[in-house]
């Protein structure tokens, strides 16, 4: 099992730092998982565009979609690529800037308590083999050092604003204790 270190860096993962992100409210606990879905441009996988619009180098000349949200200022704490590569942007105990406006229970600003799941994917195409194996291995390790309380999907904290991770996300394939 994988182990964060003191500021929340999974060993196992490769780091690609974000600067997009700040402190979590004090005393405020780990106690839910959002899973997302991303690609850029949109529809297609394997490229650079996620990791640089994390890293607020995305080019808005590079592609037309791009124009419209290079401006955005957002990260997740981890991004598991179509192979099943994980990425870490952003430590745990940081927050980092992937809910938006959002409620769990009767909680708002799910940033301030939740970790961000990026899957390299999209609303119309069924994810991997190898994401839904490297998405469980993950919350085992998060659930096993954090009280995480429950895995949602970005639609679910957010409804009507977002979609993600969307209708080709097969939530039976989450197999952790935390299956929500």
């Amino acid at each position: 099992m994988a182990r964060c270190d003191a500021a929340g860096w999974l060993e196992g993962a490769r780091w690609i730092a974000s600067p997009n992100f700040d402190r979590r409210p004090a005393g405020m606990p780990i106690r839910l998982l959002v899973v997302h879905a991303i690609s850029l441009p949109p529809e297609q996988f394997g490229g650079p565009g996620v990791l640089a619009l994390f890293g607020n180098r995305l080019d808005p000349a590079a592609h037309p979609y791009y124009a419209g949200i290079a401006h955005l200022r957002v990260s997740a704490h981890f991004f598991i690529r179509r192979d099943g590569e994980l990425i870490q942007c952003v430590p745990a105990l940081a927050r980092a800037w992937h809910a938006g406006l959002s409620r769990w229970r009767d909680c708002e600003r799910c940033n301030d308590f939740s970790i961000g799941v990026e899957l390299e994917g999209s609303d119309t195409q069924p994810f991997t083999d190898a994401q839904y194996a490297q998405l469980n291995r993950l919350i085992d390790d998060l659930a096993a050092q954090y009280p995480l309380e429950d895995v949602v999907g970005h639609s679910d904290i957010a409804p009507g604003r977002k979609t993600d991770p969307g209708p080709c996300f097969d939530w039976a394939r989450v197999s952790t204790p935390l299956r929500r």
